[in-house]
This record gives structure tokens, C-alpha cells and sequence, in this order.
């Protein structure tokens, strides 16, 4: 029987390459495999995923308010599909989450949703809340903190480099406005220069 997997991470972590990477060992096996990602996430292009280390793979873009088991039914009919991806899963709604659900239930396609938990304020994504909460296996991929401990939460950087604590909690970004760091760096705050690599690690 299909399932849901939940593969989360703090930023950087390689998710994207990981999600390409698994659609592509379908492919090689002569298997059909749909990604889907988000509007919202105008950095990747409306037609793809990319991971920063350059890789890419065509994927179909939706909003909000689509429904995404019917985004995968549909395809399916067309083309047989052994397996559906989902990048930056923590911008889908609690509804669609449940439509993933059942795509895994009733078309028996299993499901692998990649995405952020927490914010940069530290709350949960509502996508990745329900994908916490319902999804059959639920797999971190680590990334390291700037001191060589897990990275597990999200700083905000404003232009100058300085955190930001308060703010929309969606706001498209990279290098330039996010960094990952462990739970001790996320309450403290990290400095410019600490950033910049103009300070040594440790504490």
C-alpha cells in the first residue's frame, strides 16, 4: 500500500537535490514519476525545481486553492504515475495535505513531500504541521549550524545582516535572507559578522 513520506529539514539541507534525485531513480527504472511545487515559490521558475548545486527537473505548479488529488488523478490518467513529489511542501494548505493523503489511499501512488517544519520565528508551517501529523514516515535530512551542531531552526536576515524577529511568515528567499543554525544560535541571535565568517566559531 502507498504511503506519505515527510522529508524535512532547516534550509540548505539538500532537500530539493534530494527530490530530484528520487525522481530521477524512478526514471532511470522506466518509472513515471509527477512534481509538483508550489506558486509561491516564484525562486525555482513556474515549471521546475532547482537545488543549489544546480540541479533541476520539470515539475507543475499550483496554487493555493487547487486541488492537488485531482492534479494527480488527472495525470495519471494520461501517463501512469509510479510516484508523486512535492517541493516546499510547507506552503501547502491543510487541505491539500489531506489530498496528498489520498492520493496515497486511493490511487495508491505513493507520496514524497519535502519542505521546512518551522519559520523563522520558530512555528510550524501549516503545511508541514498536518505533513507532522498524518504522514505515514517522517525522515529528517540535517543540515549543520555555523558552530557544528545540527541545524534545526531558521534565522531571518535583514540587509545589513541583522536577524529579524518579526514579519510575514512567508517571505521568498535564499542565502541572502536565511540561515540555518541550532536551537542555542536561533535564540540568541546571530551577529553579522559571526555570519560573514569574520569571527571565529564557537561560543
Amino acid at each position: 500500500m502507498a504511503k506519505l513520506y515527510f522529508y524535512y529539514s532547516a534550509m540548505n539541507a539538500g532537500k530539493s537535490s534530494t527530490l530530484i534525485q528520487s525522481s530521477y531513480n524512478y526514471r532511470e527504472r522506466g518509472m513515471n514519476t509527477l512534481i509538483l511545487t508550489p506558486e509561491l515559490d516564484h525562486l525555482a521558475g513556474d515549471n521546475s525545481v532547482r537545488s543549489r548545486i544546480g540541479l533541476s527537473a520539470e515539475a507543475r505548479s499550483f496554487s493555493h486553492i487547487e486541488n492537488v488529488l485531482e492534479i494527480v488523478r488527472a495525470g495519471h490518467e494520461q501517463t501512469v504515475l509510479h510516484c508523486v513529489l512535492v517541493d516546499e511542501a510547507q506552503f501547502l494548505t491543510r487541505k491539500q495535505v489531506q489530498q496528498l493523503g489520498d492520493v496515497a489511499d486511493q490511487l495508491d501512488i505513493p507520496v514524497m513531500a519535502y519542505g521546512l517544519r518551522t519559520d523563522f520565528q520558530g512555528n510550524l508551517f501549516e503545511g508541514s504541521q498536518f505533513l507532522l501529523a498524518w504522514a505515514d514516515s517522517i525522515v529528517e535530512i540535517k543540515t549543520i549550524c555555523h558552530c557544528g551542531r545540527k541545524a534545526t531552526m531558521v534565522l531571518r536576515m535583514d540587509g545589513e545582516g541583522k536577524v529579524v524577529r518579526d514579519g510575514n511568515q512567508i517571505k521568498i528567499g535564499g542565502n541572502d535572507l536565511y540561515m540555518s543554525v541550532c536551537r542555542r544560535h536561533f535564540k540568541q541571535g546571530l551577529p553579522a559578522a559571526r555570519r560573514q565568517g569574520e569571527l571565529p566559531f564557537g561560543d
